[in-house]
């Protein structure tokens, strides 16, 4: 931190909420993102080089050879959204530099879009909102654009954090029985609440479950969790929602397992070379894709930044700061 007292120079890699921009100004002495575009990464190192804090996004990949080009003056890594899996983390350690993100805030948000996404594939609301934009529908019918109710049917939860919780807690109300798999099993309240049936065996829920989302996060033991030889286990015709990170579901094998029907749908929010955006994906009418807008509300993203200047005033009055990424996620 500068050693004069001065305001902390504080780099904003893309364009955030007004409000969020204006308190910064007010705070910091801060650089913001004029163009909304990804820096490169010759850029970032520059910045890296000139900063005392970055507030990166998801879009920019700060790997071992940015984290190496940093400054002096950059000690901490305020990170804008709760995922840290495009900041290496260990390089982040072995260098010095804090690490912080912003969890919590976009837990009702994300788990309402996944919980949108069931609901829009289960009913095929894609398809027929294309079939009446393009001017071809020609009325009701009795067996018209029939779908699938969701009451009845079991949700199987890869990832009971915050957001599974709270994705299960809404489909409970529309009467799905709740079903999951964690690293580490739910305490027992949270069970009897959602009345929820815990599997240690991933392998074995996807084998029986109509619905399964993944809500986990990105770390390098859910890379490519949902596999081909996964994804052929699951139960045939069932529906697959990915609102967490694209590449903990390897896109290849589900195409290929949408394309033979063995998969009855998928609604997908991220996807694992994002932005691009697997072309068969694209012609699949049993397929809902958003572009990655789970935390897309004014609400929370407003709350985002307030974290990270929360993190930020904290570091720079000589704090703790409240989000700091645990050492034990290194």
């Amino acid at each position: 931190m500068p050693a004069n007292g001065s305001r902390p120079k504080v780099f904003v890699t893309r364009k955030l909420p007004e409000s969020v921009e204006t308190r910064m100004m007010e705070l910091f002495d801060a650089r913001l993102s004029e163009d909304d575009a990804p820096l490169s990464k010759e850029r970032l190192i520059a910045v890296m080089g000139e900063a005392d804090i970055l507030a990166p996004t998801v879009t920019d990949r700060i790997d071992a050879d940015v984290i190496a080009a940093a400054g002096p003056r950059l000690k901490l890594i305020a990170n804008y959204g709760a995922g840290v899996d495009h900041i290496d983390l260990e390089a982040a350690k072995a260098k010095g530099l804090i690490v912080t993100n912003t969890p919590g805030v976009l837990t009702e948000d994300t788990a309402d879009m996944a919980m949108a996404l069931i609901l829009a594939v289960a009913r095929r609301i894609g398809e027929g909102q294309r079939l009446v934009r393009a001017q071809h529908w020609e009325g009701w019918s009795p067996t018209g654009l029939m779908g699938r109710t969701v009451r009845g049917k079991r949700l199987g939860i890869v990832g009971m954090g915050r957001i599974g919780a709270a994705l299960a807690r809404r489909a409970r109300a529309f009467g799905m029985a709740i079903h999951y798999h964690n690293r580490r099993r739910a305490a027992d309240e949270i069970e009897r609440e959602l009345e929820a049936t815990y599997w240690d065996s991933l392998n074995q829920m996807l084998a029986r479950m109509d619905v399964i989302s993944v809500n986990c996060p990105r770390t390098p033991g859910t890379f490519h969790l949902l596999n081909g030889p996964r994804l052929q286990m699951v139960k045939a015709g069932a529906i697959i929602i990915n609102t967490s990170r694209g590449d903990v579901i390897e896109e290849a094998a589900l195409v290929r397992g949408l394309a033979s029907g063995r998969i009855g749908g998928a609604g997908l929010d991220v996807y694992e070379h994002e932005p691009l955006v697997t072309p068969k994906l694209l012609k699949m009418e049993n397929v809902v894709l958003t572009p990655h807008i789970a935390s897309a509300t004014v609400e929370s993203r407003i709350a985002m930044g307030e974290k990270v200047i929360a993190n930020i005033k904290a570091f720079a009055d000589g704090h703790q700061p409240p989000d700091r990424v645990l050492q034990s996620m290194f």
